[in-house]
């Protein structure tokens, strides 16, 4: 008979996927079982018998479940060393029997605390105690006792014991083990991290926000790339361990993603949830050439691609709504060749239509939302730069129309104004220097990246060619000089949209009422380096 075969298996998951068809296994197998909750109903209903915990341990569940497992007869059963006579001796001396094999996933605290809604007194009740200290006593005694964390290992443990004769390999053991270590760290950064990133109250009110005093996460390698930004990098996909991948998009269709289609997908993801009417746009090397929003995503998709076509060849291509046939025929009527297409769902008769190109990657992303969280840069010298997310521009359309303040006598309102907002939505998503042009709900030249802000007024410009004619500009960040607005002038720019708090401001507004261009001042810069 082989050493440390499973007799006894404690169990008790959040996570049921799986769990029917290994208990089920383990029965066959004579392996007894204790569990807790919903877990041991689940493992009744599966056909299989259990005993619950309070029988095992004399003590009932108690506390609104918060203590079941926290008893001498888990824990001894778990952390006892079989190997040491002292260790067996005790264990009978009390009563403890050997526990063999522990099935724990923990509470989904993570999931939980993902939706911003989520108050304090629900995130702290979705604290796991009893899971990870099962985990971590099993894991610890990895040299007698299998500890699985993950539904995916079920198979591997139950083909290692018909493999055994009812045993796991040492082998296998001490690589769960180490899984759980990695696990339970995991589970405790992310809870650390939202506690210490929550808005406190005090009598006098909240209190903001503040970033973490420290921060750690680990992440597990989710697939290797074909190579990073050019053929002679290395590369791959690193995911928070425990993450489902991919974490917000599902691949449909085409070749593998690579890392520039990733970072390239990410820049897309911050410009289409900057909009709410239907919307599309364009992204080459993560900065838009187009961005339309329109009644239609039809037009939407016509007015992006049309605003630099030339630009747009090879790039990728996003829209805000659901993808049906007329909205796949109308991205390739009017652009030949793109590398990847992003929406929210596909219909059936798009895919058909879309799969006939086999290196077309699709994209599903499920209802896009605007940016939020936190900002995280790795420096290669050393050290991590965070930040918050810069947000939508617009998140209610009225607040931010009070927040802007037209500075020179020339005005606008209605439609006109909403058109100078999407051009200021459109500028925040562009890299600094950063200057759009648009014309209606369309962008119709991107300026991008330069080291000069007026090379990025001449740079949108050319790209419009006569349509600045009555154009809207907005700039990602005040102008330090009145330069540009001459040029905007001499291209017939009607009205400018920047944040404003250049000590020229006087100068750059006195330009404005020489060529009899309206300007205003948001208040905010949005550089994106």
């Amino acid at each position: 008979m082989p050493k440390f075969v499973i007799r006894r298996a404690l169990i008790s998951v959040s996570d049921k996927t799986g769990l029917a068809a290994f208990v089920q296994e383990l029965k066959k197998m004579k392996v007894e079982i204790i569990s807790t909750g919903g877990t041991l109903k689940a493992i009744r209903e599966a056909g299989v018998t259990a005993m619950p915990i309070d029988e095992w341990t004399g003590f009932p569940e108690m506390m609104e479940g918060r203590v079941k497992t926290l008893h001498p007869k888990v824990h001894g059963g778990l952390l006892y060393r079989r190997d040491k006579k002292e260790h067996a001796d005790q264990a009978k001396q009390y009563g403890i029997g050997a526990i063999d094999l522990v099935v724990v996933n923990l509470y989904p605290f993570e999931t939980v605390t993902a939706d911003p809604k989520t108050d304090l007194e629900t995130a702290i009740e979705n604290i796991d105690i009893g899971g990870p200290s099962m985990l971590r006593s099993a894991a610890k005694n990895a040299a007698a006792v299998t500890v699985v964390s993950d539904p995916a290992d079920y198979g591997r443990v139950l083909a290692d014991m018909k493999k055994n004769r009812g045993a796991v390999s040492e082998t296998l053991r001490f690589e769960l083990a180490v899984k759980v270590f990695e696990k339970t760290s995991s589970y405790d950064r992310a809870i650390a991290a939202f506690l210490s990133g929550r808005v406190k109250k005090s009598q006098t009110g909240e209190i903001p926000q503040v970033l973490p005093a420290s921060y750690s996460a680990a992440y597990s390698k989710a697939q290797d790339l074909r190579y990073g930004e050019n053929p002679h990098q290395r590369a791959a996909l690193y995911v928070p361990a425990g993450s489902p991948v991919p974490r917000h998009f599902i691949q449909l269709h085409g070749k593998e993603l690579s890392y520039n289609n990733l970072l390239d997908i990410e820049a897309t993801l911050d410009v289409i949830g900057e909009f709410r009417a239907p919307a599309a746009c364009v992204i080459k090397h993560s900065n838009p050439c187009g961005v339309a929003e329109s009644k239609t995503l039809l037009g939407a998709l016509e007015d992006a691609i049309a605003s630099d076509p030339l630009s747009a060849f090879g790039g990728i291509v996003a829209v805000n709504r659901p993808c049906d046939l007329k909205a796949a025929q109308k991205a390739f009527e009017r652009l030949n060749f793109f590398e990847v297409l992003i929406a929210p769902a596909f219909s059936k008769e798009a895919l058909e239509y879309l799969k006939a190109r086999k290196n077309l990657r699709l994209i599903e992303t499920g209802a896009v939302k605007p940016a939020g969280g936190l900002d995280l840069r790795y420096l290669k010298s050393g050290g991590l730069l965070i930040q918050d997310a810069d947000p939508a521009v617009v998140s209610s359309p009225a607040a931010f129309k009070k927040q802007i303040r037209f500075v020179t006598k020339k005005k606008l309102k209605g439609a006109d104004l909403d058109a100078l907002i999407f051009a200021f939505q459109c500028v925040k998503t562009v890299k600094s220097n950063a200057i759009v042009l648009t014309q209606g709900k369309k962008t119709v030249g991107i300026g991008a990246g330069q080291m000069s802000r007026v090379d990025s007024v001449e740079i949108a410009c050319r790209k419009a060619g006569d349509r600045t004619r009555g154009a809207m500009l907005a700039s990602d960040a005040f102008f330090p000089m009145p330069d540009s607005i001459e040029i905007a002038h001499k291209h017939g720019i009607r009205a400018i949209l920047q944040p404003g708090g250049s000590i020229k401001d006087p100068e750059v507004i006195q330009a404005c009422e020489r060529f009899g261009i309206a300007m205003a001042f948001s208040g905010k810069r949005h550089f994106k380096h």
